[in-house]
């Protein structure tokens, strides 16, 4: 018997809306239509399938419904603590792949290969060759320190006053203004990348210069994009002294994502990084699912404008 309607074709990665955070309300799928619906009974839709994460704050409850259907259309689900500084659980959107995560991994546990994925990442992030003959403790250890002298020259520049890159997750009202807009921003950017390299197959937790943690890998490839994209902006409204600096940066932030078309890039990004571990991809096996978010199909050749 055919369906009634026909099979959902998730629409790529890079052509969704970047990151949406919800709170204070129960997304459910009511007339066809995933929406938030508030404690007044007021429906909210969401464009559930183009978009690429949605973020649940506290005072967020889901139903099976809304579950089931953002897996179908991949759209990765994470529940986030208070401002999205916390990440507690992700909804994986389905069709991960082996072939992918086997083969970060081999890369990962290749000490020569991960030093070479290492470089790579450090060369995309700061425009110039890693550092001959450094281990990737030294490298981390490089890359540390110059870090911490970019954020003392962003906060020079929009004239913010700047301690230390410090917050306390516990006691979020605890930190200062640039330290807040900091971490609104950076968990903007870990959502989308988390998504992405999800919906490409690979392993959030399989870390090359991060490791130990459940977003190590989402923590290495944000670090490449964060000072041409999120780190600005946090110093901005930082630098503007709002009353509700979270809301400020994420607004900001879906700015800079669209303006620097980051969803175009992201898996490209990690292809290019990983394949410089120069270790071949393993062919997926015979009864491999799918790509969950596929490239659309080309209607001509390479140089089609259509």
């Amino acid at each position: 018997m055919q369906p009634i309607l026909p099979p959902l074709k998730p629409i790529p990665i890079k052509d969704r809306v970047s990151v949406l955070f919800l709170e204070r309300g129960q997304l459910d799928v009511l007339d066809g239509s995933f929406v938030l619906v508030d404690k007044n009974g007021v429906r909210t839709h969401i464009p559930v399938g183009g978009v690429a994460c949605l973020m649940l704050e506290p005072g967020t409850r889901v139903t099976h419904s809304a579950v089931t259907l953002a897996a179908r259309v991949g759209c990765l689900l994470v529940w986030v603590g208070e401002a999205g500084v916390r990440f507690y659980s992700a909804g994986q959107p389905g069709g991960a792949r082996a072939d992918r995560l086997l083969y970060q991994a081999k890369l990962a546990l290749d000490d020569a290969a991960r030093l070479k994925v290492v470089r790579k990442m450090y060369e995309l992030r700061f425009k110039e060759k890693a550092p001959e003959r450094r281990s990737v403790d030294q490298l981390r250890g490089i890359e540390g320190a110059r870090v911490r002298k970019m954020y003392e020259l962003l906060a020079r520049q929009y004239n913010v006053p700047w301690r230390t890159r410090n917050y306390d997750h516990t006691e979020w009202e605890s930190g200062d203004t640039p330290n807040r807009c900091l971490s609104s921003a950076t968990a903007c950017l870990y959502g989308i990348c988390e998504a992405a390299i999800l919906a490409a197959g690979y392993a959030p937790a399989v870390g090359f210069i991060h490791t130990g943690k459940p977003q190590s890998f989402v923590y290495d490839i944000a670090d490449i994009f964060k000072f041409e994209t999120v780190v600005p902006v946090a110093f901005k409204i930082a630098a503007k002294k709002p009353r509700d600096p979270e809301r400020e940066v994420r607004l900001a932030c879906r700015d800079a994502f669209r303006q620097s078309k980051i969803l175009h890039r992201i898996i490209p990004t990690i292809e290019q990084i990983l394949a410089a571990g120069e270790v071949s991809m393993p062919k997926p096996h015979e009864e491999a699912v799918q790509i969950a978010i596929p490239n659309k199909e080309s209607i001509g050749d390479a140089g089609h404008r259509g």
